[in-house]
């Protein structure tokens, strides 16, 4: 006696096809893995070490003094003594040096010292850390040994996590890459089998049109999640990207990026339905992915932009998903916590496929 038909194998067979032909797929691999990886090497490499600010200091200025001496232990300063006056200046004007510093020993003894800053009106942010540094250096060189006369000034120093370059990077790269899989990928793979003819010869077989969505949505969950997996251990093991509760802050990001993908799918059927012919599928893509790459967050701060602008960045599910990434990799903040983040990804989905059931088709 025959079995009957499971639709459960059914779906489990196309996913497991259609994640090989994604494996495949060099635009897949490009999106999902490439174009990310790169943009994190370039910002792990170069933006790792945190805040640094350039001081020149001027020619003919007295080297062997407290001042310099204290400054050369400061992690933050990074002294240059070997520029002239023309590149020193050239330097300051195109803000290559955040400021210029000159030690000049005094003929009466009292100061010993005369310190003399120039700043630069191209890194005013870094020129008023080197003040309060500067601050802070004199008050303590100045009141050595000297018992105060009004009060007492106890200082302490809380030690707070080094917050790098990648640890805002790479979420946003990480939703870029969740967002070029969910909706490209979704929108070539359908707009290819209805074209070809595949979904025309699968409603000759029992296999039910849902098996057929699973079975597509299952495989490019399983690929994006394999690729958030790599991309989050490139960035902790060579960028030292701050997974701060360990393997379960990765579980939380794998959890997030599978409802961000799967709510960028829908944006993928929309696609597939509205698209006339496979060269109109890129430019329509690009209308819904290259706003929220630019705008959600992804390389800067959307408090960064403009007043007016703001709102719209606010807007976009990808603004979510990237700082709910951020909250739970660097913050150690658990689902819970970023609950109204995955709220607003959840209206989106919720109304982006009630689009996609009106312009998704079947048959061409």
């Amino acid at each position: 006696m025959q079995a009957p038909y499971s639709n459960t194998k059914a779906t489990l067979a196309l996913a497991k096809a259609s994640f090989r032909s994604i494996m495949r797929s060099p635009s897949a691999v490009v999106f999902t893995l490439a174009f990310p990886l790169i943009f994190i090497l370039v910002f792990g490499f170069l933006g790792g070490g945190g805040t640094k600010i350039d001081v020149a200091v001027a020619p003919g200025s007295d080297l062997k003094n407290p001042i310099i001496a204290a400054l050369e232990k400061i992690p933050v300063i990074r002294l240059s003594k070997n520029g002239d006056s023309g590149s020193i200046n050239k330097g300051l004007e195109k803000g290559d040096y955040d400021a210029v510093i000159d030690v000049e020993k005094n003929a009466n003894g009292v100061p010993a010292y005369f310190t003399n800053v120039k700043y630069t009106s191209a890194s005013l942010d870094k020129g008023n850390i080197l003040k309060s540094v500067l601050n802070e250096l004199s008050y303590n060189l100045n009141t050595q040994n000297l018992k105060p006369t009004v009060t007492e000034i106890r200082a302490s120093t809380v030690n707070g996590r080094l917050y790098r370059t990648i640890d805002f990077i790479l979420p946003g790269q990480l939703g870029f890459s969740l967002l070029s899989t969910g909706v490209f990928g979704t929108a070539f793979v359908f707009f290819s089998l209805r074209q070809n003819l595949v979904i025309k010869r699968f409603f000759a077989t029992p296999v039910k049109r849902s098996s057929i969505v699973l079975g597509e949505g299952m495989a490019r969950i399983g690929f994006a999640l394999l690729g958030a997996l790599f991309i989050i251990l490139i960035g902790h093991f060579g960028f030292k990207f701050t997974l701060i509760n360990g393997a379960v802050t990765v579980i939380n990001m794998l959890v997030l990026a599978t409802m961000g993908v799967i709510v960028f799918m829908g944006f993928g059927f929309v696609v597939s339905g509205l698209a006339k012919s496979e060269s109109t599928i890129p430019p329509i893509s690009n209308i819904i992915t290259l706003p929220q790459f630019l705008l959600s967050g992804t390389f800067f701060s959307i408090d960064a932009f403009p007043t007016w602008l703001q709102p719209i960045s606010r807007a976009l599910p990808l603004t979510y998903l990237n700082d709910a990434m951020r909250k739970v990799a660097f913050e150690g903040a658990n689902l819970w916590d970023v609950k109204h983040q995955m709220l607003i990804m959840l209206i989106w989905g919720i109304g982006i496929y009630a689009v996609a059931v009106k312009t998704f088709k079947w048959e061409s």
